[in-house]
């Protein structure tokens, strides 16, 4: 008798009650292994509560990221960020079973003992953070297996050994960051050749002894800093250091390395920061000089004449102290005329930089200045007429410029508008009867008493005469009134061009255009620093005081009013004094400065030259990403990032691509990703936490001219 078929519905009932409850795929498996070996049950709780092992896919899982992969039926695993989850446990060697793992983050946890080897079977790994955990033992051998490893960062450790020979194979390696573990020995020589890809290099505070390699000249795509400090190395610098690109500053502090520091090539860029605490070095920049003691000649203290005893003693003590005197003279003499002769040629070729010596109202033309040579001359005294020792004058207007003049009842009656308003001043535009504008700012109604102060700081400013530095024209006092009279640039600042003028992104701001804009402003900066006569700290450096004429080019302006506001003392925003009677359109209040420098936002620090490199740091970060650090009331809807130099660090770090993190205006120009990269690297440099670690304005301009050219 034939059996009647069961129904179908039952068949599947069947199919799935025998079917296991999961399959979860082999990444998920490799996943669960890394759980398994975290052993803080708190951890478990909060980090791994949706690693269920259930489940049939890892890729909803917190912490994993995975994406389609061609010629794999399902979503591959290929990255695993779990930073500062207070995760403690070890690295489980079935993580190396990922096939497609691009990228493994663990940093800043609590992970103990060493790096599997097997961890780098895994052969699609590009980056490598493990840095801020309690790992030990020496770096896997098998590091290098993985042909595609480009970001490998074991900084905060304790890791411990040699260092690898074998990392010469690491082809494609960018970043290499082994600082604060215990690795020990000599650095090798040969394995930097082969590392043409590599921009980072930090050994810093380790037990590195031994000199220095000489091939580590030979990384020419290294940028930022080159950090060998608190080390054990010694001997002589190699002075193959010098090859490497001028974009790099040397870290090479607390080592025990002698002789004198060679002045080719990047040395020369570098300051006495990069060597402190090797008491055997010498040479500039330290001031600390490498004089050999002269030894006498041989035979030369029994020369006397040896004739019959006539004339035994020789020549007089009164004649020997005759001579000298002489030849110091002479010596003296020649030494003034060579430096006479010498500082004539600096002053015909204006070596510190081009002078901007233009007619008031008439537009340069001229070529933007770059720092060849930053020996500053006395090119300040040949202006000195200009600033005569004036008497008290009050109520009258004071020209600093001969080509300037204007009179008192003519600003009166010209109209005027408020561009600006801070505490450093309300900003007029005033349009003279000539049509020529001037800007004029409205100081404090205070400081009576000291004249002779205000005076003399205003002609400080006034000496300054730059192709990229808005010009002080002419100065007004009266006991309740202080202006200050200078160029007018017409096109706006830098801010309103990056964000537009209602906080929007610009859309006229070319790549081209922005290189030209930061190596300007650079440039004035560096000229500030280096060549005026206070070597000034501008201490507010942002795009609101990088002005724009209708060429883009940038002119730095508000350096050196701090001072002045301090001896005005009154507050310059209230009303009053005849200025504040004149008619205006409107006013911009400015927001909060957030380009400040760490070291600057604490209370009672003084302003250095180095606050100003860091706030020029962040101003490159913005033209480069088009995202404000600024938090301004008038300027909401534009594009805001809270901390805008960890947000860049983070995506370096973390290998975010570059068009991800640029302005999307300049998403097109793909013609430009190397400048625009050599940019950023140049931009990381000015923003170190360390201030002593940033490079000094003359040479962050140096470096901005090289690029593109």
């Amino acid at each position: 008798m034939m059996m009647k078929k069961p129904p179908l519905f039952l068949l599947i009932f069947f199919f799935f009650l025998l079917k296991p409850a999961s399959f979860l795929s082999p990444d998920g498996l490799s996943l669960l292994s890394l759980k398994s070996a975290v052993d803080n049950s708190q951890a478990l709780s909060s980090m791994f509560s949706d690693w269920n092992e259930n489940d049939t896919t890892p890729c909803n899982w917190s912490g994993v990221y995975c994406t389609n992969i061609t010629g794999s039926p399902e979503p591959r695993v290929v990255g695993i960020s779990l930073p500062g989850k207070n995760l403690r446990g070890y690295i489980p060697s079935e993580l190396g079973t990922l096939s497609y793992l691009r990228r493994l983050s663990l940093r800043n946890n609590h992970f103990f003992g060493s790096i599997p080897d097997q961890l780098f079977h895994a052969t699609s790994l590009r980056s490598l953070f493990l840095y801020g955990n309690n790992l030990s033992g020496p770096l896997p051998p098998s590091i290098c297996n993985v042909s595609v490893l480009q970001n490998v960062d074991l900084s905060g450790n304790s890791l411990s050994g040699s260092f690898l020979e074998n990392l010469k194979d690491c082809k494609q390696l960018r970043r290499l960051v082994l600082a604060r573990n215990k690795f020990s020995g000599e650095i090798p020589d040969g394995i930097w050749p082969g590392l043409n890809n590599l921009v980072q290099l930090d050994l810093s505070s380790n037990g590195f002894n031994g000199s220095i390699p000489g091939n580590i000249g030979k990384l020419k795509s290294l940028s930022g800093t080159l950090n060998l400090s608190y080390n054990h190395l010694s001997g002589k610098l190699p002075i193959s250091l010098g090859d490497l690109p001028v974009t790099v500053s040397f870290d090479l502090r607390n080592n025990n390395l002698s002789g004198e520091i060679p002045g080719k090539g990047s040395f020369a860029n570098q300051g006495p920061t990069a060597f402190l605490n090797n008491p055997l070095l010498c040479g500039f920049p330290l001031q600390k000089s490498c004089e050999n003691p002269i030894s006498s000649p041989s035979g030369s203290q029994d020369s006397g004449p040896e004739s019959g005893g006539t004339d035994k003693k020789g020549i007089s003590r009164g004649l020997i102290v005759l001579i000298s005197v002489a030849n110091a003279a002479g010596v003296v003499f020649v030494g003034l005329i060579i430096v006479y002769i010498y500082w004539k040629k600096k002053d015909s070729s204006n070596s510190c930089s081009c002078t901007g010596k233009t007619m008031f109202g008439r537009k340069d033309k001229g070529k933007l200045c770059s720092f060849t040579s930053l020996a500053c001359t006395d090119r300040f005294r040949n202006d000195d007429s200009e600033f005569e020792d004036h008497e008290r004058v009050e109520g009258k207007l004071v020209a600093i410029d001969k080509s300037f003049t204007l009179e008192l009842d003519e600003l009166l009656r010209a109209s005027a508008y408020v561009l600006g308003k801070s505490g450093l001043g309300i900003v007029y535009k005033v349009v003279l009867s000539n049509g020529v504008p001037v800007a004029v700012r409205r100081l404090g109604e205070g400081g009576e008493q000291r004249y002779k102060e205000f005076v003399a700081e205003v002609q400080a400013i006034g000496k300054v005469k730059h192709p990229n530095i808005v010009r002080l024209r002419a100065y007004y006092w009266a006991p309740g009134e202080k202006l200050l009279i200078s160029d007018f640039i017409p096109n706006g600042n830098l801010a309103n061009a990056i964000r537009g003028r209602n906080g929007q992104s610009s859309t006229t701001l070319s790549w081209s255009i922005r290189l030209k804009i930061a190596k300007g402003a650079a440039c004035g900066l560096a000229y500030l620093h280096e060549c005026s006569p206070r070597k000034f700290v501008h201490g507010d450096v942002k795009p609101s005081n990088v002005h724009l004429d209708n060429d883009c080019r940038p002119y730095i302006s508000d350096f050196g009013l701090n001072r002045l506001i301090t001896i005005t003392s009154s507050n310059p925003s209230s009303a009053g004094g005849f200025i504040g009677g004149l008619s205006y359109k409107s006013i911009r209040m400015e927001g909060t400065n957030d380009y400040r420098a760490p070291e600057a936002r604490v209370p009672g620090n003084r302003p250095t030259q180095k606050w100003d490199v860091y706030s020029f740091g962040v101003v490159l970060l913005e033209l480069l990403t088009g995202k404000s650090p600024e938090l301004s009331p008038t300027t909401s809807t534009s594009v805001e990032v809270l901390d805008l130099v960890r947000w860049v660090r983070k995506g370096f770090g973390e290998d975010i691509p570059l068009l991800d993190m640029i302005d999307p205006m300049l998403v097109e120009e793909v013609q430009a990703k190397e400048e625009m990269l050599a940019v950023f690297h140049v931009a990381l440099a000015c923003t170190e936490v360390d201030a002593e670690v940033r490079p000094r304005m003359k040479t962050v301009s140096e470096n901005l001219e090289g690029i593109g050219t």
